[in-house]
């Protein structure tokens, strides 16, 4: 930069600075639309980024060579009006038991486990539970889910092959049925059957689980044997065996659900395999256009402070229009007036630009506090938010300034 355009920003920075002055009320509401524009991206860039890291958190700490089977699956946000055409999901038959038998025999396979959900009563005592959620799942399911149960245990294979009625609860459920009551070996009914709850299951820890819902966990067969549900949507999680990566393991799966569906070769699965990297990629395209959703609302906020740096600039060329005459009459070009005026607009926007950085990262220090959101603000969201609020002065002032670059200079002198 020459010394001319150091001279001419530094000129334009002072000048904006005796218009903060000058007219207050004018710049502060200026300052506030983009303050406020600038506050927002900078509070959901904070929350939408620490939502993302403990997500992450969470699927690495429940068994992340882990992959899913699953009848249908789409990343993102999917709506169906329950035409063929919009619902890609019937054209793919359920997952049955004899093809979860069947993977559970292959060499590549750990152990497969099954869930199957659904929402019942939950009844102990006089005490009755609405829509509590109930899960059919195989004896491994713990491993799968990540957690502790404490006291008591978990079923056993055994148990699951039997259908026995025993139950594992979570401790939202054990608050809400036993209120300080040992729960262990007691008989609880769900959807009418009864149950003896064997264990207390204990979630990892994460952003989600202080409101994670009454829960209860049973035996798969004893789940179909005894509560209703939508059926269909049996889903899958295997575990690669020791030696085999989560490809191998993922292939044979493949190679042997093909096989027992008769699929040949070129046609596509009718079935889904799903890794968490594609669980945690769904989460990201969710999260993004719920922050794309912010970014405009915020837009707003700029739109605002963008038309306050129209008017107050304008105010600002008319009330110096007799000494952009002698400046040009002194050999000002018009590059120069048009560089000084921009460098004003700019930095109006940029001290709201400032302002509302400094808000957005308090708010989002004291959501990290008051609240289980692990907010923190990311350096690409300062970096973005000071330059949206320049451009917005460069943009919005970019018409005062043509104007005051296009005074003709002895229109401009002669003006009282």
């Amino acid at each position: 930069m020459t010394g001319g355009g150091l001279t001419g920003l530094f000129e334009g920075v002072g000048i904006a600075l005796d218009s903060l002055r000058s007219s207050k009320v004018r710049a502060a509401l200026t300052i506030l639309g983009v303050a406020i524009g600038v506050t927002v991206v900078m509070l959901m860039a904070a929350m939408v980024s620490g939502i993302n890291k403990s997500v992450a958190g969470v699927f690495e700490s429940i068994a992340p060579r882990t992959f899913l089977v699953w009848r249908f699956f789409q990343a993102g946000v999917t709506v169906s009006d329950g035409s063929d055409e919009n619902s890609p999901w019937r054209r793919n038959p359920p997952i049955k038991d004899l093809e979860a038998d069947r993977i559970r025999l292959l060499p590549s396979v750990r152990y497969v486990t099954r869930r199957e959900e659904s929402s019942g009563t939950v009844e102990f005592g006089d005490l009755r539970l609405e829509s509590v959620n109930v899960s059919g799942l195989s004896a491994e399911w713990v491993e799968v889910n990540g957690g502790d149960i404490y006291p008591g245990r978990t079923f056993t294979r055994f148990e699951d092959l039997s259908n026995s009625a025993v139950a594992v609860i979570n401790r939202k459920l054990e608050d809400q049925l036993f209120r300080g009551r040992d729960p262990i070996g007691q008989t609880i009914h769900i959807a009418g059957a009864p149950f003896t709850v064997i264990g207390v299951y204990t979630q990892p820890p994460s952003l989600f689980s202080g409101a994670a819902p009454p829960f209860v966990g049973i035996p798969h067969g004893a789940f179909v044997k005894s509560v209703p549900y939508f059926k269909g949507w049996m889903r899958l999680a295997v575990s690669p065996a020791p030696g085999y990566t989560q490809q191998e393991s993922m292939d044979e799966v493949v190679a042997t659900l093909r096989s027992l569906r008769g699929l040949k070769p070129g046609q596509d699965n009718t079935f889904s395999i799903v890794t968490q990297d594609k669980l945690l990629d769904s989460w990201h395209q969710v999260s993004g256009m719920f922050f794309f959703v912010m970014l405009v609302l915020s837009a707003i906020g700029l739109i605002v402070g963008g038309v306050g740096v129209i008017a107050i600039m304008m105010i600002s060329v008319t009330e110096r229009t007799r000494e952009i005459g002698v400046r040009k009459a002194l050999g000002a070009t018009r590059r120069a007036i048009l560089w000084q005026f921009l460098v004003e607009a700019s930095t109006l926007t940029l001290v709201g630009g400032a302002v509302g950085m400094l808000s957005g990262g308090l708010l989002a220090f004291l959501v990290s506090r008051i609240t289980p959101i692990p907010a923190y603000v990311p350096l690409w969201s300062i970096v973005a938010a000071l330059a949206a609020s320049a451009l917005t002065g460069i943009g919005f002032g970019l018409y005062p300034a043509s104007r005051a670059a296009r005074l003709d200079p002895i229109e401009a002198l002669r003006y009282e």
